[in-house]
C-alpha cells in the first residue's frame, strides 16, 4: 500500500513536510514604545498649562471658558491614554486614535497661525504641544508598520534608549510649561521656603 492510498507515511516523509504555520505573536519595539509613552504624559502635562493659562487670563467668555475645557479635557485624556498604552501596549480608541491626535496637532497648528485672545501668548506653549502631539503620531505610525516583527533590545540599551527618549520629550515640554501662566508664577529652584522680604523666615 502506498501513501496514496491512505496509509501512514515514514517519518522521512513527515520530514521533509513543512511545519504548520504559528501566528507570531507581535513584540513592539520597546523603545519607540517608551518614546511614545513619555510624549503622551508630556503633552498632557502642556495642554492642561494651556488651559490654566487660558482660564487664568480671562474674565469668563464663552470661547475662553470652551478652549480652557476642551484643553484641560484633552491633556487629562492623553495622560490616561498614555498610562494605558505604556501598561497594556495599546493605544486607547484604538485606530481613531490616530484621527484624533492628528485633529488636535491641526489645532494647535491653527492656534499658533491665527492667535485669538484665548490662545494670544501661548505660541511657544502651543508648539511645544504641536511637536509632542506629531512625536506621539509618528511612535504610533512605527509601531504600526513593524507589528509583525520581533524586536528585542539589552536591558542595557533599553536604558539608554529610555534616557534619550526621556530627554528629548523634556526638552521639548519644559520650554513649553515655562512660557504659560503655570511656569512664570513657578518658585524658582532653591526659592521654596523662603517668603518674601521680611517675612518671619528672615531676621
Amino acid at each position: 500500500m502506498t501513501a496514496h492510498d491512505g496509509a501512514a507515511l515514514p517519518l522521512s516523509a513527515r520530514a521533509d513536510r513543512p511545519a504548520p504555520r504559528q501566528e507570531v505573536v507581535p513584540q513592539r519595539h520597546p523603545s519607540v514604545r517608551l518614546v511614545a509613552g513619555f510624549a503622551g504624559l508630556g503633552a498632557g502635562s502642556v495642554n492642561l498649562a494651556i488651559s490654566s493659562s487660558v482660564f487664568s487670563a480671562g474674565s469668563g467668555e464663552p470661547e475662553r471658558v470652551l478652549a480652557g475645557a476642551l484643553a484641560g479635557l484633552w491633556g487629562a485624556a492623553l495622560l490616561a491614554g498614555a498610562v494605558v498604552f505604556l501598561a497594556k501596549d495599546r493605544p486607547a480608541g484604538g485606530r481613531w486614535m490616530q484621527f484624533v491626535l492628528a485633529a488636535a496637532a491641526v489645532a494647535h497648528l491653527a492656534a499658533i497661525a491665527f492667535p485669538t485672545p484665548a490662545t494670544s501668548g501661548l505660541g511657544l506653549t502651543q508648539l511645544s504641544a504641536l511637536l509632542l502631539t506629531l512625536m506621539i503620531l509618528a511612535s504610533l505610525g512605527w509601531l504600526r508598520r513593524a507589528a509583525g516583527e520581533r524586536a528585542a533590545m539589552r536591558p542595557g540599551r533599553l536604558l539608554l534608549a529610555a534616557f534619550a527618549g526621556a530627554l528629548l520629550v523634556a526638552g521639548i515640554t519644559t520650554p513649553g510649561l515655562a512660557a504659560s501662566t503655570a511656569g512664570q508664577y513657578a518658585v524658582p529652584h532653591g526659592g521654596h521656603g523662603n517668603l518674601a522680604p521680611r517675612g518671619h523666615h528672615q531676621r
